[in-house]
């Protein structure tokens, strides 16, 4: 039966990122040392082939793609944006520290709303129906290699919904210009909407798995709030 390939890829580093700031929908641009180093993993070999590239609408989405995928253009799927985090973009932690409600959301694992800002289940909810309605499109178009260019929390909340094998949402936090291969098998999607997560992009040593997955939580505790265990 064919089988259909999705590649998610975080978008490269971001000058926000570099600050260590909560940058949502802000449209933080690429960093030249994102860009170096995304061409540097494409020279490599790092990733997979993709007959069309799909893009969160920001420009370090777009960017990143562009500079992946040279050759196919990306389209945009609005939904695919960042989540917002209203009052406290372009904030570091560091500087958030003293206001309650954001000890309140860090305490609650991100479930508690930023001011004028996303809740998390609203934001898992618009990626997940967009990522849905992607997989309908391909099942429909017979195109059997895409990539999606997104950002962290897109990528997390798609994982933690449909990959298998299953894990929580900060465990699929990846590094800028990283990301996953997921296989979609008609049958298996129709049934039960589940995506068997194959391959990490770039390939990952698999000494290094944990030690990897350690420094991703951690990160996911600093840039996302959740509770220390």
């Amino acid at each position: 039966m064919k089988s259909y390939h999705i590649h998610l890829i975080r978008h490269g580093l971001s000058e926000g990122n570099k600050l260590g700031q909560y940058i949502g929908v802000t449209d933080s641009p690429l960093s030249p040392e994102g860009k170096a180093l995304l061409l540097e993993k494409k020279q490599a070999g790092a990733y997979p082939k993709a007959a069309v590239c799909y893009s969160s609408p920001l420009g370090r989405c777009l960017d990143s793609a562009k500079l992946v995928y040279p050759d196919c253009p990306p389209r945009v799927i609005m939904d695919f944006r960042e989540c917002d985090f209203g009052a406290w973009e372009g904030k570091t932690a560091k500087e958030l520290e003293k206001e309650p409600m954001f000890r309140e959301w860090m305490e609650s694992g991100g479930h508690t709303t930023p001011p004028f800002g996303e809740s998390g289940g609203a934001f898992i909810h618009r990626t997940c129906l967009a990522f849905e309605k992607l997989v309908r499109e391909l099942l429909q178009s017979g195109i059997t290699d895409a990539a999606v260019v997104a950002h962290g929390g897109t990528l997390m909340a798609i994982l933690s919904t449909y990959g298998l094998p299953r894990a929580p949402f900060y465990d699929w936090l990846t590094e800028p210009g990283s990301g996953y291969s997921l296989r979609i098998t008609p049958g298996l999607w129709m049934r039960s909407m589940v995506a068997e997560v194959y391959e990490t992009i770039p390939p990952r040593e698999a000494e290094r798995e944990v030690s990897a997955m350690d420094v991703a939580r951690e990160a996911a505790r600093r840039a996302y709030g959740e509770p220390e265990d």
